[in-house]
C-alpha cells in the first residue's frame, strides 16, 4: 500500500508548478447549477448572510496581500467558501496549499475560534528554488494568520493524529495526483484525506476541467467525472457540483498555462463529503 504514495519528483514538480505556477488557480465544468438557498428568508440565512458579507470585506481588506486581491475575481474565494460550508469555528485542511491563497481565504473564513493546516509535501515546498516556501513563510510571518498552522508531510506520512478537521479543500492539485501517478494513487491519496476527516466532514476540489478524449495529462486538466470516480472509491459521496468557476470561453483545447487562459481556465468545483456513520481512519 506504501508504494501507491510513493510519488517521485517529476510527478511533485508538476504539482509544484500547477500551484505557483498559475497565480494561485481554480476552475470548474459543471453540468447541475451551483447550489441555491430555496428556503424562506429566516435568521439562519440572516446570519448567513452577514458572514458572507463580513468575509467579503475581510478578503477584500488592505492586511491582505494585493497579489491574491488581484486574483479574486476569477477565483470568487467567497462564494466558494460558502458552497463548501465553510463556517466561523471549522478546523480545516488546505491539502497542497503551496504558497496558501486558499489557506488564508480559509483562515479567514474560520475565524479566531477556526483553525487552518496548510498541508504540502517537501518536494513541492523546494519547487524553483523553494519559491512555494518563500511565499509561504511571508504568508504567515510575525504570526500575521494566528490560527494557521504549518503541516510539512507528504501523503504517506498523514495520519489521523494530524486532525481531525471538519472539512479539507486542494485547488487545482487533483490532475497532477491523476495523471502524474495513476488512478490507484489518486484514491490512496483522497483515502488519506478521508482519514483525518471528522465523519459527516466536507472534501472540495477545484480543478481544470478536461473533456473525454483529450490529452488532459499534458493539458493540465481532468475530466469532472474521474474526481467523481475517484471521490467515490475513497469513501466520499458527491454533495454539491457547482458552475460557479466555470468560463465557457475555455474550450478545453489548450494548455492551462497558455497564454491568454492562464488562469482564466474553465473550473470544475466540487463538494464531497465523508458519510456521517463512517469512523474510518488511516
Amino acid at each position: 500500500m506504501r508504494a501507491m504514495y510513493q510519488m517521485g519528483l517529476t510527478f511533485l514538480a508538476a504539482i509544484a508548478l500547477a500551484a505557483c505556477g498559475e497565480p494561485v488557480q481554480d476552475t470548474g465544468q459543471t453540468s447541475a447549477p451551483p447550489q441555491q438557498d430555496t428556503a424562506a428568508p429566516s435568521a439562519a440565512a440572516d446570519t448567513t448572510s452577514q458572514w458572507l458579507t463580513d468575509l467579503k470585506q475581510a478578503l477584500d481588506g488592505p492586511a491582505r496581500p494585493q497579489a491574491d486581491r488581484d486574483r479574486d475575481a476569477g477565483r470568487k474565494p467567497a462564494q466558494v467558501m460558502r458552497f463548501l460550508g465553510i463556517e466561523p469555528g471549522m478546523d480545516v485542511i488546505d491539502i497542497i496549499a503551496a504558497g496558501g491563497y486558499y489557506t488564508e481565504v480559509l483562515s479567514l473564513a474560520v475565524g479566531p475560534e477556526g483553525s487552518v493546516v496548510a498541508q504540502n509535501p517537501q518536494a513541492v515546498l523546494e519547487f524553483r528554488n523553494g519559491a512555494n516556501e518563500k511565499a509561504l513563510s511571508q504568508r504567515l510571518a510575525d504570526d500575521r494568520l494566528p490560527n494557521v498552522r504549518r503541516l510539512n508531510k507528504d501523503f504517506q506520512e498523514m495520519t489521523a493524529a494530524d486532525g481531525p478537521f471538519d472539512a479539507a479543500i486542494t485547488a487545482l492539485n487533483f490532475h497532477d495526483i491523476y495523471n502524474g501517478s495513476g488512478p490507484d494513487a489518486a484514491v490512496s491519496v483522497l483515502r488519506k484525506v478521508h482519514s483525518v476527516l471528522e465523519p459527516g466532514g466536507v472534501l472540495g476540489i477545484i480543478d481544470h476541467a478536461g473533456v473525454a478524449d483529450a490529452d488532459n495529462a499534458s493539458l493540465h486538466r481532468i475530466e469532472k467525472s474521474k474526481v467523481i470516480e475517484t471521490a467515490a472509491a475513497a469513501g466520499f459521496v458527491v454533495e454539491g457540483d457547482s458552475d460557479l468557476l466555470a468560463n465557457p470561453d475555455d474550450d478545453h483545447t489548450e494548455g492551462v498555462f497558455s497564454e491568454g487562459l492562464r488562469g482564466k481556465t474553465d473550473r470544475l468545483l466540487l463538494k464531497f463529503r465523508k458519510p456521517a456513520g463512517d469512523e474510518s481512519a488511516g
